[in-house]
């Protein structure tokens, strides 16, 4: 089984300066165009203004980056009967209801999450290694501050909410969310970090 380095992407500039954009523009992701524009575009600025920050994963054995995930916290809000009673009791720990029983509450977002399909098929990393990966950096983040919600936004397609939902994560749809800029419908799921 390969074994992969997480480095996230401010740490990876001080090392490697400007040939950190050359080795950004050699991650592909054909199946979301707009996860390989964040990477090559966007990803080192939001990093530097704290929005966000990126993981950059790479495996150790030749040094090919697989893949990437931006972490940031924001605040979502939860409608009432969405979620299972397990799932409200949880997430009463952290908010109250307001008067139309919305919570509204802080959580840890998983703000992109793409693998590198410019690498040969053998050496791509698998999709659940990859949000393990993600979810180890949140259980250190946790460990330090607390909190227990974490969610991501997708894409309407069966194929991605079908992965997001599986074990070991099992994320549970709580809203949707229409894009201003292309209309597109995004699912948002959340998960509690045990």
């Amino acid at each position: 089984m390969a074994q992969y380095n997480t480095i996230q992407i401010i740490d990876f500039l001080d090392g490697f300066g400007e040939n950190t954009k050359d080795i950004l523009l050699d991650f592909s992701c054909n199946k979301n165009p707009d996860i390989e524009h964040f990477l090559q575009n966007n990803s080192i600025e939001f990093a530097k203004k704290k929005q966000s920050m990126t993981h950059l994963v790479f495996n150790d054995e030749n040094g090919e980056l697989v893949g990437y995930f931006s972490l940031t916290h924001k605040s979502i809000i939860i409608e009432n009967d969405i979620l299972s009673n397990n799932s409200y009791n949880k997430i009463a720990r952290f908010a109250k209801p307001d008067k139309d029983g919305k919570y509204t509450l802080s959580a840890f977002l998983i703000a992109q999450f793409g693998k590198n399909y410019s690498i040969k098929k053998e050496n791509q990393i698998d999709g659940k290694e990859l949000m393990s990966l993600a979810y180890n950096i949140l259980k250190e983040v946790q460990h330090q501050i607390g909190g227990t919600v974490v969610f991501l936004e997708c894409e309407d397609k069966k194929e991605l909410l079908e992965f997001y939902q599986k074990e070991p994560f099992s994320f549970k749809v709580f809203g949707k969310r229409i894009s201003e800029t292309d209309n597109t419908k995004y699912i948002q799921l959340l998960s509690f970090i045990k």
